[in-house]
C-alpha cells in the first residue's frame, strides 16, 4: 500500500509540475491524485473501512475550512474591486518606475500579511498589482513577488500564517517572543529577492488608460463614494477576521462568511435604487461568477492527497527516520522547510508538533521559532508550497515551470538569508 500511496502521490505531483508538457490541467490532476490517494488506503484497510472513513472526514472537515475561508475572501475582494476599491489604492500610488513599484507593493504585501493573514494579502495584493501593471510578464513577476512577501509576513506573526497559528494555539509560541525574534529574519528573507530582482528591472510599468473621459461628474462622485465605502468596509471585514477568531474562539472561515454577508448587505443597500440590469456588476452573483473555482478544486485535491499520506503515518514516519538518520535539529527543521515547498507546510509542522513534546521542548524553545520561519518562508521557494501560492497561481494563470524559472532561485536565496540570520542572531 505505502508504495502504491507514494507512487500516485509522486506521479501527480509531476504531472501538476509539467502542466503545460503534457496539457492536462493541474486541477483535474490533483482531484485524480486525492481520491486516488484515498482509494489506496481504504482498500488496503478495507476491513477497517469504518475507521478510514472517519479519517476522511476529519481531514475534509479541515479542508473545506480553509476553501470557505479562501471563497468568502475572493469574494470580498472581487465585490470591492467591482466598485474599483482598489483603484483609491492605486491612484495614491503615483510611480511608475518598475524598482520602486516594486518595493512599494513588497513592504505594504509584508506587513499587511502579518496583521491579516498571508493567503488573504495574497489575494488582496494580487488585485492591486493588476490595476497599477498591465505587462503580462511582468505582472506575473510581481505576483511572484506578492507570494514570497505574504509568506514572509505571516512567518513572523501567531495570526499570520496557518502554521504559526497552530503553533500559538498549541503553547508552542507567544505572540510577542515570535514577533520579537522572527520580525528580521523573515524580513530579510523578503529583501534578497527584492533586491535581486531589482537589479533586473528597468524602466517603467505601462499605466492603464484612464477612464474619466468616458464619466459624467455626477457618476464619477458616486463612483468614489461607492468605492470609499466598499474599500473600508471589505478591508475592515478583512482585518477583523483575527479578532473575530480571537474573542469568539470560531474558526477563521466564520469570520469571513461574517464579513462576506456584511459586504453583501452593504453592497445591496448602496445599489437598491437601480434596477436588476444596473444591479448586476455589483452582485455577490457577478462576483461568484469571475473567482477561478479550478484553483479551489485544485487545493482540494492537494489537501486530500496530502491528508491521505498524513493518515497513513507517512509524514510522522519521516519526521521520525529524519530525527534518526540526520540527528541535528537546525538541518532537519531548514530540511522541513524546503520540503514544506512540495508538500503543504500544515501536516509538517503538524507531524512536527507531534515529534517534540512541550514537556522537552518548553513554550519558546528555539525548534518552534526555527520551525515557524522555515514552514512558513520555505513554501515560497514553489508555487504550491502554500496557500497564497496556490490563489496566486489560480488568479494570474502562473504556471509550476515558470515558477521554477523566474522566481524559485530569489525565494531560496532569501530563505537561506534569514536562516543564517536567524542562527546567527540566536
Amino acid at each position: 500500500m505505502v508504495i502504491t500511496l507514494i507512487s500516485f502521490f509522486v506521479i501527480g505531483y509531476l504531472a501538476i509540475a509539467f502542466e503545460h508538457p503534457i496539457k492536462i490541467n493541474k486541477t483535474a490532476t490533483a482531484l485524480l491524485t486525492g481520491v486516488a490517494c484515498w482509494t489506496t488506503y481504504i482498500l488496503a484497510k478495507s476491513s477497517e473501512a469504518p475507521s478510514v472513513l472517519g479519517e476522511l472526514s476529519h481531514h475534509l472537515a479541515s479542508i473545506s475550512e480553509i476553501l470557505f475561508f479562501l471563497l468568502g475572501a475572493m469574494t470580498i475582494v472581487e465585490l470591492v474591486d467591482a466598485h474599483q476599491g482598489f483603484k483609491l489604492i492605486t491612484d495614491r500610488i503615483a510611480t511608475q518606475n518598475r524598482v520602486r513599484l516594486l518595493w512599494i507593493i513588497s513592504l505594504i504585501t509584508f506587513f499587511l500579511s502579518a496583521a491579516l493573514d498571508n493567503l488573504t494579502t495574497a489575494i488582496v495584493m494580487v488585485s492591486v498589482v493588476r490595476k497599477l501593471v498591465k505587462d503580462n510578464e511582468t505582472r506575473k513577476l510581481f505576483a511572484g513577488v506578492v507570494i514570497i512577501a505574504a509568506n514572509a509576513g505571516g512567518a513572523w506573526s501567531p495570526i499570520g500564517d496557518v502554521t504559526t497559528t497552530m503553533l500559538w494555539i498549541g503553547g508552542q509560541i507567544t505572540p510577542i517572543n515570535i514577533m520579537k525574534n522572527l520580525f528580521l529574519p523573515s524580513l530579510v528573507s523578503l529583501l534578497v529577492p527584492v533586491i535581486y530582482l531589482s537589479t533586473k528591472l528597468k524602466g517603467t510599468v505601462k499605466s492603464s488608460p484612464s477612464e474619466v473621459a468616458t464619466q459624467d461628474v455626477h457618476q464619477l462622485i458616486v463612483s468614489t463614494q461607492n468605492a470609499t465605502i466598499m474599500l473600508l468596509v471589505g478591508l475592515g471585514c478583512l482585518l477583523g477576521v483575527p479578532f473575530f477568531k480571537t474573542f469568539t474562539h470560531l474558526p477563521p472561515y466564520m469570520g469571513i462568511l461574517l464579513g462576506l454577508g456584511i459586504v453583501w448587505v452593504v453592497s445591496e443597500i448602496l445599489h437598491r435604487g437601480k434596477d436588476e440590469e444596473e444591479r448586476k456588476p455589483f452582485s455577490v452573483a457577478h462576483a461568484l461568477s469571475k473567482i477561478d473555482t479550478a484553483s479551489i478544486l485544485f487545493f482540494l485535491g492537494i489537501l486530500m492527497a496530502i491528508g491521505a499520506l498524513e493518515s497513513t503515518h507517512l509524514l510522522s514516519d519521516l519526521a521520525h527516520l529524519m530525527d534518526e538518520t540526520i540527528g541535528n535539529q537546525d538541518i532537519i527543521v531548514v530540511t522541513i522547510g524546503l520540503a514544506s515547498a512540495i508538500i503543504d507546510n500544515v501536516p509538517l509542522v503538524a507531524a512536527s508538533m507531534g515529534m517534540y513534546d512541550l514537556a522537552h521542548y518548553p513554550t519558546d524553545a528555539k525548534l518552534w521559532e526555527f520551525l515557524a520561519y522555515c514552514a512558513g518562508t520555505g513554501g515560497s521557494i514553489l508555487i504550491i508550497g502554500s496557500a497564497a501560492g496556490v490563489a496566486v497561481m489560480g488568479m494570474e494563470k502562473i504556471d509550476f515551470i515558470w515558477y521554477v524559472r523566474k522566481i524559485s532561485l530569489m525565494a531560496l536565496l532569501g530563505y537561506f538569508a534569514g536562516v543564517t540570520l536567524y542562527l546567527v542572531l540566536s
